[in-house]
């Protein structure tokens, strides 16, 4: 191997990486696919959502194998503060359809699943192996990568840097700016253990039926970010992330933080009688559209949470990173079959198609919105949450006062802590940022 010219070399076997290492090796390419872990998904040990489609695009049949956990027939979505919550829910039969939309994964398992379809297609997987740096010629084009076992570079007409939000390998050959502090999440997560009956008795489920909660509020502590539950088949996946500028300026630790999500009154009773097993901490890019780097350049090609993708706003990542990576395996694809080199002019393709998706559409719709929750992070994670806590405490309280006084009050309660012109313009800027 270590004398072995590779069509192409993919940095990671996240799902972005296994997506893209997967596409080029079952059209026939010569594939190597490096991974620093003991195997895929070793690094991994939280539950997170995966989207159908994407990876239907890439295997059809992969329901047929994959280690899938339930498919969610409900989304709830929850404004806290510290002692309640005020929701709104989705619930749908529809959902229990024969090729289910969503389903919750353990991505330890489904990464390593992931990534023995990637070797049956084809591809060598080399793991427990750190690409140190990129190789490049004297016009400065990526020709191969160093690794930490030493020896001559392996060469490659094409890398696909798969390597997640911090990756040091783009860092390190001038591809890419360090990631920024206010860009990226640091979320804490913890695996709790119960059995199938009670989670499905606890969430009025049935079969492989699962929920999915997705809240914010002053659960965060007034920095920006958003917690989480997801129900798996015998466990619960809870979880709580902010903005890591955020914590460096606060007093408040992620894992206190999860603690304190763990007891509020509204999750607590979910995790009753549970058994925590495991936890995890990982970083997410946040930055949204004006956050993504340059995808490509001589010889390189950036997929996943490497080059930013994913939308904050939906709560969507592996679908992203799942697209990201099949466009750029069929981009190298195309190219290797016109025979052409991978030069920064002829990977500009991958740019041109991913611009058509929902990934880059999606982005750039919601463009606006990281800036805005972080610049008025005292407003919609902290007064806004209390205040209509407070309005629906008063609202759904019989106690002898009649409705118009009760208007008047709710009311009169927003106007002193936020001015009309401030709830307006809050409003204003949230229609412009969503635009």
């Amino acid at each position: 191997m270590v004398n072995q010219t590779f069509d192409a070399i993919v940095v990671g076997a996240g799902p972005s990486g296994n997506a893209a290492a997967y596409t080029m090796a079952k059209n026939g390419l010569n594939v190597l696919q490096i991974e620093r872990g003991e195997y895929a998904g070793s690094k991994n040990v939280q539950g997170a959502i995966l989207y159908a489609d994407a990876l239907e695009k890439i295997i059809p049949d992969f329901r047929e194998d994959a280690p899938l956990e339930r498919h969610v027939i409900e989304q709830r979505m929850w404004t806290m503060d510290d002692r309640s919550h005020t929701g709104m829910h989705y619930r749908s039969e529809d959902f229990n359809e024969e090729k289910p939309n969503r389903y919750t994964i353990l991505r330890a398992q489904f990464d390593k699943w992931f990534s023995s379809k990637v070797k049956e297609a084809g591809a060598t997987v080399l793991c427990e192996t750190t690409v140190t740096e990129l190789v490049k010629d004297l016009e400065d084009k990526v020709i191969g990568v160093r690794t930490d076992r030493g020896g001559a570079p392996i060469m490659a007409n094409v890398v696909i840097l798969a390597e997640g939000v911090n990756g040091l390998v783009g860092e390190r050959s001038g591809l890419r700016p360090v990631v920024s502090a206010d860009s990226v999440a640091l979320a804490v997560k913890e695996m709790h253990f119960l059995s199938r009956e009670t989670i499905e008795a606890r969430f009025n489920l049935s079969g492989n039926e699962g929920v999915v909660i997705e809240a914010m509020g002053t659960i965060t502590k007034g920095m920006t970010g958003t917690g989480f539950l997801y129900t798996n088949e015998e466990s619960i996946s809870v979880g709580i992330g902010c903005i890591v500028s955020d914590f460096a300026q606060s007093d408040v630790t992620p894992y206190a933080l999860l603690e304190a999500f763990k007891n509020h009154p509204s999750i607590k009773p979910l995790l009753a009688g549970s058994e925590c097993k495991e936890y995890a901490a990982h970083l997410i890019p946040e930055g949204g559209y004006k956050a993504i780097p340059q995808l490509v350049g001589d010889g390189w090609i950036v997929v996943g949470d490497a080059g930013q993708f994913v939308n904050a706003v939906h709560r969507e990542g592996s679908n992203l990173a799942m697209t990201t990576g099949r466009i750029a395996g069929e981009t190298v694809t195309w190219l290797h079959r016109l025979r052409e080199e991978a030069s920064k002019a002829n990977l500009a393709e991958y740019e041109k198609r991913l611009a058509t998706t929902f990934v880059i559409k999606d982005l750039k719709k919601y463009r606006g919105i990281p800036a805005l929750l972080h610049n008025n992070k005292q407003n919609f994670f902290g007064l806004y949450p209390r205040l209509i806590s407070q309005a629906m405490q008063t609202w759904f309280r019989v106690d002898g006062i009649d409705k118009v006084s009760k208007e008047k009050e709710i009311f009169r309660s927003f106007r002193s802590t936020r001015t009309l012109f401030g709830m307006i313009g809050d409003a204003f800027r949230l229609v412009r940022a969503w635009r």
